[in-house]
């Protein structure tokens, strides 16, 4: 394992870490013509780190044979024009089973999505992420955190067991918390990705982040990458540029404890005319008053 040094998947992690829609058919099926397509156009829009099977593609509504095809998919259309780190999750056999076809499949890394479980200890989340960790010991591992409870100490020790552990989508709106957590866990050891995309990259970049997920990127690339150069050069003001252009659509995936997260991404693209705007229940279709300004907002990014 020692003469693993990850290091293209950590450059991958500190960038746009686009997280791709699933978009449906008129039947209810994966749009398989409709996601390489949009795939494609991210992909030629300048993105070179994708996660399908992220919780902008829905994974928590797709089948396990969809998240197979998802991944499937995404690995043929992108080839090496961009590093792949999989969106794996729920038991843990699922999980490591997920994973195990990732690798097969030719991704570099995978994304492991928060235990959903009542009942989270510290130590048995170590053991959880272990498990996975330890069934792909070439592929780069990315725990994403949700649960404020978890200590950066417990972050190190998964990664003294497994060396393969090497990022981080931190998503805890909480931008002291994260610069603790950062420093507790390791600072240097570990790539910090801002896991509450564009509205928390600045402040969390000012902590130690040096990369960030985006859903937003599915319906504007260049207005990512705006954002993205402007914190790495540091320029804080230029960023919260950015940050003001985007905001409204972002408050609108944020209402109500994100009930419309993915919905207000995907009607940008029905908008747009890129895919259906079709979600899965527990998501659900906009009312048509705040159809027109996701139109409006999109509109706009695109001139």
């Amino acid at each position: 394992m020692s003469s693993v040094t990850f290091e293209t998947q950590r450059t991958a992690l500190a960038d746009v870490v686009a997280i791709p829609v699933t978009p449906f058919a008129e039947d209810g099926t994966v749009d398989q013509g409709a996601h390489r397509a949009l795939l494609r156009r991210l992909l030629d829009g300048g993105i070179t780190t994708l996660t399908p099977n992220g919780n902008t593609g829905e994974f928590y509504a797709l089948t396990p044979e969809e998240r197979r095809l998802v991944t499937e998919l995404t690995m043929d259309e992108v080839g090496d024009r961009a590093v792949v780190l999989v969106g794996v999750g729920h038991d843990i056999p699922t999980a490591v089973a997920s994973a195990e076809h990732a690798r097969a499949a030719g991704a570099q890394m995978v994304m492991v999505h928060q235990p959903v479980h009542p009942y989270v200890s510290q130590g048995g989340w170590v053991d959880y992420h272990r498990a996975i960790a330890e069934a792909v010991p070439e592929l780069g591992v990315v725990p994403y955190i949700r649960n404020a409870q978890i200590s950066g100490a417990r972050l190190a020790e998964l990664a003294d067991d497994c060396p393969n552990v090497i990022g981080v989508k931190y998503a805890v709106p909480d931008a002291a918390r994260f610069a603790a957590f950062a420093r507790d866990a390791g600072l240097d050891r570990f790539v910090w990705v801002a896991g509450l995309a564009e509205p928390y990259a600045p402040s969390y970049f000012s902590a130690g982040a040096t990369g960030f997920t985006s859903g937003l990127v599915n319906v504007a690339p260049a207005v990512s990458l705006n954002m993205i150069e402007a914190l790495r050069s540091g320029d804080f003001p230029a960023a919260m540029k950015v940050w003001e252009q985007i905001r409204r659509f972002e408050e609108l995936r944020a209402a109500n404890g994100s009930a419309d997260n993915v919905t207000v991404v995907k009607e940008a693209l029905a908008s747009l005319g890129l895919c259906r705007r079709d979600v899965r229940a527990p998501s659900r279709l906009l009312p048509e008053d705040e159809r027109a300004e996701v139109a409006s907002i999109a509109a706009g990014w695109s001139i």
